[in-house]
């Protein structure tokens, strides 16, 4: 499945995924078995308990800051910045302030 409203036209990431207050919004742009990408959109405080993924991912943050953790190792990743969580590797995310991440997935 992949959002067909976007397919071949060009998008600006921050856009295309708005903040809801408390909660933790997501919208998946391509879905193949080979991969997928995912818009997340995190209020504050917000995150991802710590969970495992057989595949590597990628988290690129789109607009504000956020805590991720890779195997107990927290590090603060903001704006601009990217980074990979290894394949069967315990990870979680958590918002220090509002943030939007772009996930890429590589299941292949």
């Amino acid at each position: 499945m992949k959002d067909e409203n976007i397919v071949g036209e060009a998008a600006e990431l921050n856009g295309l995924i708005e903040y809801q207050l408390g909660s933790v919004v997501s919208r998946t742009i391509i879905d193949k078995p080979a991969g997928s990408v995912t818009l997340f959109a995190f209020d504050k405080g917000q995150g991802l308990s710590e969970h495992t993924a057989p595949f590597d991912a990628m988290v690129d943050i789109i607009d504000g800051e956020a805590e991720v953790s890779i195997s107990g190792k927290p590090m603060k990743v903001k704006q601009g910045e990217m980074v990979v969580m290894p394949a069967n590797e315990p990870h979680a995310l958590k918002a220090f302030s509002r943030f939007k991440m772009m996930l890429v997935m590589i299941k292949s």
